[in-house]
């Protein structure tokens, strides 16, 4: 760093940028890539499973989150170094992809950089430790295929996808309602899917969660709930077979462009003008009434003049709906957005079997419930309150000559980073466990044996219904894989300079 002045006498520093940067090259960039990318994984490794711990984080606006999700602790830390935030994009890949796994995903990366780097140290080249973890991932995957089973389900056999998703929920704070739970989970998800194409618009799912009353209070609406009450409390609190004006206009009369006064210097004149803005309203009134709307669900405000006539004349009303509640209540209802009241029209209403408003508990909050519409395949959830592919890849490393064997071992050894981790969290011994775990699949011939979490008597997964889905597993695997590959191909780092 040296300091010169300008040609107006003005000092400024020059920093030498290259001299003060880092480097790091060869074994020791690599060993300090695994080591930021271990660090995150050990922070996960405690909360897997259906025993894992939580953890608290506090926001910079201190806001408090208590949660065992990996996904949402990774995305609320404040990760600095760049493989660290490497293993924050494998976590997020696994939530965009299968919504579940997040966790495990995250330590199962963590242990295969643990295992990669005793082979750095006992002189494996990189590319070889990688090459090797990528056959040993196919090896576990095509494992996967013949191991796993097909269920059946349909729109009246639920029970497997019921069990699956209890398994999802196991290890989260709702387990205590985790039946419950899965059910509307399932049902939603069933409303509002494709089952001929495969394919589930989740944005037709609204959750909605309100302070107050109990978990088991938890509700699936075929329709859509909105955080609004009537605009007047002598509005009627619930309408059956609704046709719904939805709207993007106000209930005010026209401004002008331009900047305004008016003068009003006598009774007569404001009489007037008080007659002309009721004209207004009126028309606006008798336009929805004409179409034959019974509800009136509006994007903004209207004054309490325009309230009071909308009462008068009977036409409840709903004010202050948010873009995206609207377009909601759009698809599901079959109705228009309507822009201007001129475009109003019988085929643009939206209908409804039933729209009530409903109050909870003490703080007799409210809310709007919209059922029975004409589209059903938008809902509303309302909330209150691995071890035999271990084995295989481990008999299919004698197969393999050269160093890779090696590799595919320890990628073996890896995978045994999940049920340790779950023995260890549900308090059990996690080598004598574990051990006895893989001597009875070994024995028995039967990969459905994993570790007792819930103390039930049993190791058979498939007895205590514990399922997970196949893409899933298959995806956890080779995304831990690609990430670990990517980090041991960085063989130099270079930091900027800390000023």
């Amino acid at each position: 760093m040296a300091l010169a002045f300008d040609e107006y006498g003005r000092p400024f520093i020059i920093l030498k940028e290259q001299e003060r940067k880092s480097r790091l090259r060869g074994l020791d960039a690599q060993k300090a890539n695994i080591a930021a990318g271990r660090a995150v994984a050990r922070i996960l490794r405690t909360s897997l499973g259906p025993k894992g711990m939580d953890k608290m984080l506090q926001s910079p606006d201190g806001d408090v989150i208590i949660t065992n999700d990996g996904a949402t602790i990774l995305e609320q830390m404040d990760v600095d170094n760049q493989i660290a935030k490497l293993m924050v994009e494998l976590s997020r890949s696994q939530d965009y992809e299968i919504g579940d796994g997040t966790t495990g995903v995250v330590v199962m990366a963590g242990s295969l950089l643990e295992q990669a780097e005793k082979l750095l140290e006992r002189g494996i080249h990189p590319l070889r430790v990688a090459e090797g973890y990528e056959v040993a991932s196919r090896i576990a995957f095509d494992h996967l295929e013949k191991i796993s089973q097909k269920f059946e389900f349909g729109p009246d056999n639920i029970e497997p996808l019921v069990q699956t998703c209890m398994t999802t929920l196991s290890s989260k704070i709702v387990n205590r309602c985790k039946r419950a739970l899965a059910e509307i989970a399932v049902k939603a998800v069933l409303a509002v899917a494709d089952l001929e194409r495969k394919d589930v618009n989740l944005d037709l799912i609204k959750v909605e969660g309100k302070v107050g009353g109990k978990l088991e209070d938890t509700e699936l609406i075929y329709g859509i709930v909105v955080d609004k009450d009537m605009s007047h409390p002598q509005m009627p609190k619930r309408i059956e077979d609704a046709n719904i004006a939805i709207l993007t206009c106000p209930f005010e009369p026209p401004k002008p462009k331009t900047k305004h006064k008016v003068d009003i210097d006598t009774v007569e004149k404001f009489q007037t003008l008080r007659e002309q803005e009721r004209k207004y309203f009126d028309d606006m009134v008798q336009k929805c009434k004409d179409v034959g709307a019974t509800l009136v669900i509006c994007q903004w405000g209207f004054d309490d003049e325009a309230n009071h006539l909308l009462m008068h004349r009977n036409l409840p009303a709903v004010r202050w709906v948010g873009g995206v509640e609207l377009e909601l209540i759009a698809i599901a209802t079959g109705g228009r957005i309507v822009p201007r009241f001129q475009e109003l029209s019988p085929e643009k209403l939206g209908r409804a079997g039933i729209v009530r408003e409903k109050s909870f508990g003490t703080t007799k909050d409210r809310m709007l419930y919209i059922e029975q519409c004409a589209n059903s395949r938008a809902v509303t959830i309302f909330i209150r309150g691995e071890i035999s592919c271990s084995v295989a890849v481990e008999a299919a490393a004698d197969r393999h000559p050269g160093v890779e064997q090696y590799a595919i071992r320890s990628f073996a050894e890896a995978l045994d980073a999940i049920p340790l981790a779950l023995a260890e969290n549900s308090g059990l011994p996690p080598i004598d466990t574990l051990t006895a775990v893989k001597a009875q699949q070994i024995k028995e011939n039967n990969p459905f044996c994993g570790i007792d979490c819930n103390d039930v008597d049993t190791n058979d997964m498939k007895e205590q219904n514990v399922f997970e889905t196949l893409i899933g597993k298959q995806q956890q695997i080779l995304l831990a894989t690609q990430v670990v590959k990517m980090i041991l191909k960085i063989d130099d780092v270079i930091s900027p300079s800390e000023y």
